[in-house]
C-alpha cells in the first residue's frame, strides 16, 4: 500500500485507523482535549534535540525547515504555549497531541479523498498544493512528501486541503515523520498514539 524511495535519515512509520462513526458525531472526549495542554502528563516529552534531528531529516533534498516552513510539530509547541490549541476532530486532537508531546511532525490524510498507491518521497521542483480552505499554497521542491494517485498530499509542514479529514471522515491514514538519529522515539510515539486511538474507539492497522 505505500513504498518508501530511499532516505538516509528518515524513520518513517505509517498506519490506518478506522473509527466507529464519522468524525463529526465523534467529539473529543475530555481526556483527550486535556492532552491538547503543554504541560498534560505524557510518555513522551519533546526536547531542542529532537527538534533539531527533525529539521536535519527534512534538510536531505534541499528543503529548508525554517519560518513559515518549519516542522508542524513546531507550530504546535507554540500554539499549546499560547492558549491557542483547541479541539478541531477527534482525529485531529490525536495527531496534534501526540505530536505536539513527541516533537514529531504527524500527517493525516482522509483515505477516501485519497487515491492509492502512496508513497514517500521527495517532492521534485515546481511541485505544490493548496494546504489549507483559504486557497494558500506551499511550494513543495525538496521537500519530503506522502504522494497519492494524484501527487503530493501530506508532509511534516503542511498537508494537502485536498485529502484533510473532514466532518464525515470515517478512515485515515497516518504517518510519523521521524529521525533515525532518535532512536525508537518514532515505534514510541505510535505505541502510545495507537493506545490513544483505541481508547477512542478506533482500529488500528500498521501500513507495510
Amino acid at each position: 500500500m505505500l513504498t518508501l524511495d530511499p532516505h538516509p535519515s528518515l524513520d518513517t512509520l505509517a498506519f490506518t485507523s478506522t473509527f466507529p462513526a464519522p468524525l463529526g458525531s465523534l467529539p473529543s472526549p475530555d481526556w483527550l482535549v486535556a492532552l491538547l495542554k503543554p504541560d498534560a502528563a505524557a510518555p513522551l516529552s519533546s526536547d531542542d534535540a529532537v527538534r533539531g534531528a527533525v529539521r536535519d531529516m527534512l534538510r536531505h533534498g534541499g528543503y529548508k525547515p525554517t519560518g513559515r516552513g518549519k516542522p508542524a510539530s513546531e507550530y504546535l509547541v507554540r500554539a499549546a504555549g499560547d492558549g491557542s490549541l483547541g479541539a478541531i476532530n477527534t482525529a485531529v486532537d490525536l495527531c496534534n497531541a501526540v505530536s505536539l508531546h513527541s516533537g514529531l511532525p504527524v500527517s493525516v490524510v482522509d483515505l477516501d479523498r485519497a487515491r492509492a498507491p502512496f508513497r514517500i518521497g521527495i517532492a521534485p521542483e515546481g511541485a505544490q498544493y493548496v494546504f489549507n480552505a483559504s486557497g494558500q499554497s506551499i511550494d513543495l521542491a525538496g521537500l519530503l512528501c506522502l504522494f497519492d494517485a494524484e501527487g503530493p498530499c501530506a508532509n511534516a509542514v503542511k498537508d494537502a486541503q485536498r485529502t484533510k479529514t473532514n466532518a464525515d471522515t470515517r478512515r485515515t491514514l497516518t504517518v510519523l515523520w521521524g529521525a533515525r538519529s532518535l532512536g525508537d522515539r518514532t515505534a514510541r510515539a505510535f505505541a502510545w498514539y495507537r493506545e490513544l486511538l483505541e481508547r477512542a474507539g478506533a482500529t488500528v492497522e500498521p501500513v507495510r
